[in-house]
């Protein structure tokens, strides 16, 4: 009822003599390597608790701060470790503060767990601020808050202990 095809069944599509370079493009073995596949994520950079920095970061990456900074950071995902300190403004897409801050916070999504010290105004797109957090100066909602222009849809003033 069902047959497996021979190698000689299968037809060969005629060559076209109207492109010639177009042939010799179609000979060219695709190898994995040249197709384009998704690029893996590389791992977050991890400052370590001994080490201090005075002067700015800037990554389009993801950063893990457990020491000191002494200056504006930039980056994609930012988490500021329990024992870290940061004095400056941050940006980033994402931002997580289990230590302290002493700055501007600028981030679409911005949390403070039971641990974070905040003390500088937050402009946010969206906000989390778990208990136990402190936190003392503004809170802005933006849309793009990103760009440090966006339109701002909600302020306010808090102390949060």
């Amino acid at each position: 009822m069902f047959s497996k095809p021979k190698p000689t069944d299968t037809p060969t599509p005629p060559k076209s003599a109207s492109s010639p370079a177009s042939s010799d493009a179609s000979k060219a073995p695709v190898s994995p390597a040249t197709a384009t596949a998704p690029k893996a994520k590389p791992p977050a950079s991890t400052l370590s608790a001994d080490l201090t920095i005075k002067g700015n970061i800037r990554t389009t990456g993801d950063i893990n701060v457990l020491g000191n900074i002494d200056g504006d950071i930039r980056a994609h995902l930012l988490t500021i470790g329990e024992g870290a300190t940061v004095k400056g403004e941050v940006v980033a897409d994402d931002i997580v503060v289990n230590g302290r801050v002493v700055g501007r916070v600028r981030g679409l999504k911005v949390r403070l767990t039971s641990t974070a010290q905040v003390e500088g105004d937050i402009i946010h797109k969206t906000i989390a601020i778990e208990s136990g957090a402190h936190f003392e100066g503004s809170v802005q909602r933006q849309e793009d808050p990103l760009s440090g222009n966006g339109k701002t849809t909600a302020t306010a003033k808090a102390t949060v202990s």
